[in-house]
């Protein structure tokens, strides 16, 4: 299983969202890049991101909240060791049943990477 480490400086969210490919599904938006100066074994790094277009500050932080459990649950076991992702909540996250949200993540999982690795 990966180790998941936090993305923190607003440097490395720009740096997944100019370099890394992205999917997009009902709850979340995935992007994912590798990190070419993060060398250590079995380690990934993840980032949350919700817009302030999807509504105040408690909505903002339900979203994250519901994507932090989710993630928490999936990433583990689906990151490639070496990579950062960052999820970018969507304001269908706070409807979506839990499962959908699951079922999000696993398809962004699987479909961020190139078919090489």
């Amino acid at each position: 299983m990966i180790k998941i480490l936090t993305l923190r400086k607003r440097g490395e969210f720009l740096a997944v969202a100019r370099d890394g490919q992205r999917v997009i599904t009902k709850g979340l938006i995935l992007q994912a890049t590798k990190n070419m100066n993060f060398s250590d074994n079995n380690t990934a790094r993840l980032g949350f991101t919700v817009s302030g277009r999807t509504g105040n500050a408690i909505v903002r932080n339900r979203i994250k909240r519901r994507l932090r459990e989710v993630a928490r649950q999936v990433i583990p076991q689906l990151a490639h060791s070496g990579f950062d992702y960052v999820v970018i909540g969507r304001k269908a996250a706070l409807e979506r049943p839990f499962e959908g949200l699951i079922k999000d993540i696993r398809y962004a999982m699987h479909n961020v990477h190139p078919k090489n690795l």
